[in-house]
């Protein structure tokens, strides 16, 4: 990584502005998390009520809260978000389940109004002569709109058409959450007691409710007015167009701005001389473990990728994969479920195996029983990653009762699936490995004693990994949804997207000091401009997730300004490494292959995360695009192309560093490489864009419900853009096969070599 900040005019950093630098990052981390702690604390003061009773204008009560909650916990323990979605988050197969039960239920409504029965269908309001179709979707939308919920009696009431028309929805809900659904992948009895059903159904109710019913004193629903719907009057407000607008203005300033500061001082980055050829170093016994890491990794690589093929077969036959009745074995829900969790799982992996490779490397001493450590975190690890795996896949079927799903099986929220214990059990995990690198790692601490510098940031940023994730407890399986996907936010956002990429932007710039590739003083400075950016933009852009989870206006306007801002760092990276390819011809060729996966690292960061991330972030695009096929498009080009290919990096720049130079093929790297970047874009070009922008069209047109119904969902635009991913997904499986092989011919020449029992050679390059 090199370093945008030596001085214009002296080639020495000044000793003021550097110590300034933390200062900046601790203000900003003080200010940017009020902000968010203080917005939490708002959400949960103006979530959307949860009735103690929905009762018809003549006192009968249709439901209760204890219904509701037990059927938010019962859909939950389930699978929850991996069948359909609420409020927009989850799976895309499926319906979502708020956009179809509030259209549903609009039109049974309607056709309570309008001839007296809730039989009433799409077809039957579309053949009505226009002004009679206006009237009764005004009728409807003030029927939906006005919010007849007591806030002191904690009662709702519904009309008599609402409550004829929600009967309706019952019914046929009876009959969908019974039998299934083959188009939507839904399995046949995913419940089969009746009383789960009306739960279940009377959850989705709920959320439908909230997402109609307009906020007290505001001229839009608890979700903003989303899902759109014309019959229910579900349009986007109109301040979502403003602050989209300003969004674009501040993304555009704010590049603006960055890239003056950066030309100005572009000129004064130094580069160090750096060897022409380092030599191989002998690993440590500890070392040596940590290949084991890796060769793990690529086997969960290679598992995610066959789940992710399974599940999007479902697309095209809901029932099997290639004519074997595979949801018999392997639920939708189930294979999802697992190609989420274990990219997160062979992902952290590498990157807890690369702290413990580089945590002796820089500290320069190995410790008593290291080897021993790594090796029983190993241990413990795979028996978390198989036990979650085994207990989701038990709670999908209902092998695990709601309790039991809850902490073994599944939590029902997308990336953090896994019960609650092994969760827990996770968390440990991370601790052990925190106390691990420590105790290899003190000695540079001790020996550079300023806590503002390099070694002791690696340390800082090592402390947010467990920390972060430990978050995910700050809710439960009957927590109000709009809290829950909060904090749930907090992991995915801040500990994936923010202190993990902090973690390796710091281990990458000390690595690069430790070869030479940068002064130590411009890795220190860059890796501290750049987590000022991150942090600065990203912890309060957590919230443009949250635009419709229940949430108050001024979210959107927030979120969409510094999610906007979330770009700019982006774009430093695309800069920097413009920079990393001119350090050294000689060192880039013996560090070739890791520096290629880092440049590719640092593109997709740019284009999917940065181009495909803002293609949904303002408010007025992921208004329709909410639940959609579009937001595949960031997650698989942000997901595997920044974070896998920056796990790939962290794993060859180890490997390359103790592997025998008989057993470093680079054939095989450079397949691997171009075939997993390359596969990936046909993927994108060729599957999920079409697919993704074919849905966003209909929303646009019809509806969130429209663009998530069977009519869209089977159309010949949809399957054909399945079918074709197909050329993508198969070279990034073969390039994956290629990496998986690197990676076993790599850890058997390591075990062929003697162990070191000093760390003498790693000792960092005199400068």
């Amino acid at each position: 990584m090199a370093s945008t900040l030596i001085d214009s005019h002296s080639k020495t950093p000044r000793k003021t502005r550097q110590l300034s630098l933390p200062v900046w990052l601790v203000l900003i981390c003080i200010i940017a998390f009020s902000v968010l702690l203080g917005t939490g604390a708002i959400i949960w003061k103006n979530a959307p009520p949860v009735p103690a009773t929905i009762r018809s204008p003549q006192q009968e009560i249709i439901l209760t809260q204890p219904e509701i909650q037990a059927g938010q916990e019962i859909y939950l323990a389930r699978g929850g978000q991996h069948i359909g979605s609420i409020w927009g988050h989850g799976s895309y197969l499926a319906p979502d389940w708020t956009a179809d039960v509030l259209h549903r239920w609009g039109l049974a409504t309607a056709g309570v109004l309008f001839n007296e029965n809730p039989e009433f269908s799409q077809a039957d309001l579309e053949a009505l002569p226009v002004p009679e179709r206006a009237s009764l979707q005004a009728q409807v939308s003030e029927h939906f709109k006005t919010n007849r919920y007591d806030p002191q009696t904690h009662d709702l009431i519904l009309t008599n058409a609402q409550t004829q028309g929600l009967k309706q929805v019952f019914q046929d809900y009876q009959k969908l959450l019974a039998r299934g659904s083959a188009i939507h992948s839904i399995p046949d009895g995913w419940f089969k007691d009746d009383t789960q059903i009306h739960n279940v159904t009377a959850f989705f109710a709920w959320t439908a409710w909230a997402a109609a019913a307009n906020r007290p004193n505001a001229p839009f629903s608890y979700t903003a007015n989303w899902p759109h719907d014309d019959l229910i009057g579900n349009q986007p407000p109109g301040q979502f167009l403003i602050w989209s607008i300003v969004s674009i203005v501040v993304l555009i300033a704010g590049i603006g701005i960055f890239l003056l500061v950066y030309l100005a001082q572009e000129e004064s980055d130094e580069v160090q001389p750096v060897p022409a050829r380092p030599a191989v170093r002998i690993p440590t016994p500890s070392q040596k473990v940590t290949s084991l890491y890796f060769g793990v990794a690529m086997v969960l690589f290679l598992v995610q990728i066959l789940m992710g093929m399974f599940t999007a077969h479902y697309a095209v036959e809901g029932e099997g994969f290639y004519g074997i009745p595979l949801n018999q074995f392997l639920p939708y829900a189930a294979s999802r479920t697992w190609h989420l969790q274990l990219a997160i799982f062979w992902i952290a992996t590498c990157w807890l195996a690369a702290g413990l490779y580089f945590a002796p490397r820089f500290g320069g001493f190995e410790p008593k029983f290291q080897a021993l450590g790594n090796t029983i975190l190993l241990i413990a690890l795979a028996v978390i990653v198989g036990g979650s795996m085994i207990g989701t896949w038990e709670a999908v079927t209902g092998v695990l009762d709601v309790k039991s799903s809850f902490l073994w099986g599944h939590q029902g929220y997308e990336y953090i699936e896994l019960g609650r214990v092994w969760q827990v059990l996770l968390i440990a995990g991370m601790t052990f490995w925190l106390w691990l690198m420590y105790r290899a790692f003190k000695p540079a601490l001790q020996k550079e004693k300023n806590p503002t510098g390099l070694s002791h940031f690696f340390l800082y940023s090592a402390i947010t990994i467990p920390l972060f994730y430990s978050v995910g407890l700050m809710y439960t399986n009957h927590t109000p949804l709009s809290i829950a996907e909060y904090w749930r936010w907090w992991v995915i956002h801040l500990w994936v997207e923010g202190f993990f990429e902090v973690f390796a932007t710091v281990v990458i710039a000390y690595l690069c000091s430790e070869l030479g590739f940068l002064k130590r003083s411009s890795a220190l400075r860059a890796t501290y401009l750049t987590t000022i950016l991150y942090l600065g933009s990203g912890v309060i852009g957590t919230l443009h997730h949250l635009y419709f989870s229940g949430t108050p206006s001024f979210i959107a306007a927030m979120g969409a300004v510094f999610s906007a801002l979330e770009v700019v760092p982006l774009s430093l990276i695309g800069f920097e490494v413009l920079k990393t390819l001119k350090l050294s011809q000689e060192a880039e060729g013996f560090y070739r292959w890791p520096l290629r996966f880092f440049i590719a690292t640092c593109f997709w960061n740019l284009v999917g995360a940065g181009v495909f991330g803002f293609l949904i972030n303002p408010p007025i695009i992921l208004y329709y695009s909410q639940g959609l096929n579009t937001t595949p498009i960031h997650a698989h080009s942000a997901l595997f192309g920044v974070y896998g290919c920056l796990a790939l990096a962290l794993m060859l720049f180890a490997f390359r560093e103790f592997v025998p130079e008989d057993a470093w093929n680079e054939k095989l790297l450079r397949f691997a490489f171009w075939a997993i970047n390359g596969g990936l874009v046909v993927m994108l070009v060729f599957g999920l864009i079409p697919n993704g922008f074919y849905q966003l069209v209909e929303s646009v047109n019809h509806g969130t419900w429209f663009a998530r119904s069977a009519e869209v969902i089977t159309s010949p635009w949809m399957r054909w853009t399945v079918w074709l991913r197909i050329p993508g997904d198969i070279i990034f499986a073969v390039g994956t096969l290629a990496m998986f092989a690197f990676t076993v011919r790599a850890i058997f020449a390591v075990f062929r070599f003697p162990v070191q029992t000093t760390i003498a050679e790693l000792k960092p390059t005199e400068r």
